[in-house]
């Protein structure tokens, strides 16, 4: 089976730190297990100026691409990398890291992973789900 997936038309979630106000990015999965694919997944996700995806860590290797906007990708260790449109990022298990806006305009990227189930662990509460932990709809089985 083959998926082609407009992924301009699909409806992003909107999701937040608890305690964190800076920690705030919308975000949709295009692909994963089951749903259009049997090993990888693919997120699709915005952040508008002046927030941050949230110090987390994947439980597989993520590779991302910047469409839009400029940012930094910050590295646990202190590392710190800048981002623009045409950007790879390549991120091995389990690299602990952040991606923060630092333009004037909405950053846009694609997120692809190696698994078609995975989960990503935050250093903060998300909500929803009020929850440590995000991944793929699919990642409880």
């Amino acid at each position: 089976m083959t998926a082609v997936v407009a992924s301009d038309r699909l409806e992003r979630s909107l999701v937040w730190a608890e305690d964190d106000p800076s920690v705030k990015w919308a975000g949709a999965f295009a692909v994963y297990g089951g749903h259009g694919t049997t090993q990888s997944s693919v997120i699709v996700y915005e952040i508008e100026p002046g927030k941050r995806l949230g110090w987390h860590t994947d439980a597989t290797e993520e590779t991302q691409y910047i469409i839009a906007g400029t940012g930094e990708l910050h590295i646990e260790g202190g590392s710190t990398h800048p981002v623009r449109p045409g950007s790879v990022l390549v991120l091995p298990t389990p690299v602990r890291h952040d991606l923060v806006n630092t333009g004037t305009e909405t950053l846009r990227a694609v997120a692809f992973f190696a698994a078609a189930m995975f989960t990503q662990t935050f250093d903060d509460v998300m909500l929803p789900p009020k929850s440590h932990v995000l991944g793929t709809p699919n990642r409880a089985g």
